[in-house]
């Protein structure tokens, strides 16, 4: 996975076939070989999913979206929060077990495509990222709570290397027999 911090862009290689990748742009998405011979594309790719619910399955092109702009979000933030027209506030703190967390919901401008508008990121004691509360918008908009767990280190700036998203409850919390999507981060370099 290739992401870029100041655009939004990113790349997951292979994807599909050894010599394929995908293309990630907020308005594109797209299926290429490496020699750059498209083998699938879609313009708006956000408007195929209209209709869609939690277990509504989705196709290649659909997929790569979401890795695309997923994988963009997570390994941008807070980076992403520094961009033109993204705005934060600090909102009440989150008790977690005997810790406080503080609290940061983040408003992302429509030309920034990420799982909705609207996200609140909760950062330990450390200032370390422990957890992302979202609607997934792509499939009918229900709540998730993403937890981050165990920390690396790249090129100086430490970042979770686990990611584990479920839907969330009504009392905000995860359920936690409702795993999502597993994430296990390696090998991260920033250049």
């Amino acid at each position: 996975m290739t992401v870029w911090l100041h655009e939004q862009r990113s790349s997951v290689m292979p994807y599909g076939a050894p010599d394929q990748r995908t293309m990630f742009t907020p308005d594109r998405i797209a299926i290429e070989r490496l020699d750059g011979t498209l083998v699938a594309e879609r313009k708006a790719p956000r408007d195929s999913f209209a209709g869609h619910q939690m277990h509504t399955p989705w196709n290649a092109l659909q997929r790569a979206y979401f890795n695309g702009e997923a994988l963009w979000t997570y390994l941008t933030t807070p980076f992403a929060f520094a961009m033109n027209g993204v705005r934060a506030e600090e909102t009440e703190p989150w008790k977690e077990g005997a810790e406080t967390w503080r609290v940061l919901r983040v408003y992302f401008p429509g030309s920034i495509e990420t799982h909705c508008q609207v996200q609140d990121f909760f950062f330990d004691e450390r200032l370390e990222l422990r957890r992302n509360d979202y609607s997934v918008n792509i499939a009918g908009g229900f709540p998730a709570a993403q937890l981050m767990l165990e920390y690396t280190e790249a090129n100086g700036i430490r970042m979770p290397s686990k990611r584990r998203a479920y839907t969330r409850g009504p009392d905000r919390r995860p359920i936690l027999d409702m795993l999502m999507v597993s994430i296990d981060i390696s090998e991260v370099a920033f250049a």
